[in-house]
């Protein structure tokens, strides 16, 4: 599949005709590539569609990329306007490291017990306090893949292993398989995604790519 910016671009204004110009949303990021913002919006749309969507906000997490980036970007769809990009961890895996290295993710699960990261499209639901504070469950969509999110308690939460510092020195640690994010933005990012906004996870696995209903992969 060849990717160019152009079409990136124009995919962008079909989200909104209030949406300023497209090519900010990839200039206002350090990370975010063209070709994984052109996936993430043709989910979007796809769940736009199919009507999974309450709040026209987008998150995307590029999990190719290593811990110490920024690779989380939150974008609200109604105004073309980036809210947030952050350092996010993957899943450590069990055994310990079967997820992931300190820096990178390699493998993803839907089972329950693995501690690691799942893939593909979610919808954010309702918000709770547990063990990491403030936190924010998450329903897979894509089954085989995501479903058991709910399950597997994979929600966005704080987590004190997540900081710039630690980024700075690749150390940022991993979870239990959940999305954690530093706790100085957790609380203010959870009230900006929750109720019903989409959160796509992106890593280059052929098979999911492939097959999953939300994507058009040619």
């Amino acid at each position: 599949m060849k990717i160019v910016v152009n079409f990136v671009i124009g995919m962008l204004g079909v989200f909104s005709a209030a949406a300023v110009e497209p090519q900010a949303i990839l200039e206002r990021t350090n990370n975010l590539r063209p070709e994984i913002l052109e996936l993430a919006l043709e989910a979007y749309e796809q769940a736009e569609a199919g009507g999974h969507i309450r709040r026209p906000v987008l998150t995307i997490i590029d999990y190719e990329l290593p811990s110490y980036q920024q690779r989380l970007w939150v974008i609200d769809m109604k105004v073309g306007r980036v809210l947030y990009q952050e350092w996010v961890a993957h899943g450590m895996g069990a055994p310990r490291g079967s997820g992931g290295t300190m820096e990178e993710a390699l493998s993803f699960s839907n089972e329950k017990g693995t501690l690691k990261s799942s893939l593909g499209l979610f919808v954010t639901a309702e918000t709770y306090y547990g063990r990491h504070g403030y936190s924010l469950k998450l329903d897979g969509l894509e089954e085989g893949v995501n479903d058991k999110a709910r399950e597997r308690l994979i929600v966005l939460h704080g987590a004190q292993y997540v900081s710039e510092d630690r980024a700075e020195n690749h150390l940022v640690g991993r979870s239990w398989g959940c999305p954690a994010v530093r706790p100085g933005i957790s609380n203010i990012l959870i009230d900006a995604i929750k109720g019903g906004s989409v959160l796509w996870i992106y890593y280059p696995h052929e098979e999911w790519l492939g097959e999953s209903e939300f994507l058009d992969e040619e």
